[in-house]
């Protein structure tokens, strides 16, 4: 999935410019499953992407009766890294749903070119349900020492799983 992302994202990255999806899923015998990578449209530069027309997203879901389960977002020229802002995007998957991740792909990072993320929790949690910021900005470390984010551990790869995309745009 990660590999047909980038191709749907090439045009935008070759533009060095960022491109979201939605990954959304099922649950099955208490395990999610991304089954589908829905692109909305967007607007997007060197360094954020922005949905819009984000109804069409839930109707996408409503439909197929498919959980969000997390995004994936291109950084075309930067490292692999969550930006305090998919800090703030990611906040909102996962205030939602404590299992929900982020994939971040940076095609240009020459030591990691993907990484699969999520708020730490609580410590990280509670620093950006605090923060009342936008835009680019530092955060303060959690007060235990813990890192705001982290790798997650509970995601298993499986190229043989079948999925849909949906391209909005």
């Amino acid at each position: 999935m990660m590999d047909e992302f980038m191709n749907l994202a090439k045009s935008n990255t070759q533009k060095n410019l960022e491109t979201c999806g939605v990954l959304a899923g099922s649950l099955k015998k208490r395990t999610f499953f991304v089954t589908t990578l829905i692109i909305p449209k967007q607007e997007s530069t060197s360094d954020s992407c922005q949905t819009m027309n984000e109804e069409e997203i839930y109707d996408v879901q409503d439909k197929r009766s498919l959980f969000p389960l997390g995004w994936i977002h291109t950084h075309p020229s930067q490292t692999c890294f969550m930006s305090s802002v998919d800090l703030h995007t990611h906040y909102s998957y996962q205030v939602m749903l404590p299992e929900a991740i982020a994939i971040v792909m940076a095609p240009t990072d020459t030591t990691k070119t993907y990484g699969i993320f999520h708020l730490s929790d609580p410590a990280g949690v509670d620093v950006i349900k605090q923060c009342q910021q936008r835009g680019f900005h530092p955060h303060e470390e959690p007060l235990d020492g813990s890192p705001i984010y982290e790798h997650c551990s509970h995601v298993y790869l499986n190229s043989n799983l079948r999925y849909d995309v949906i391209d909005l745009r």
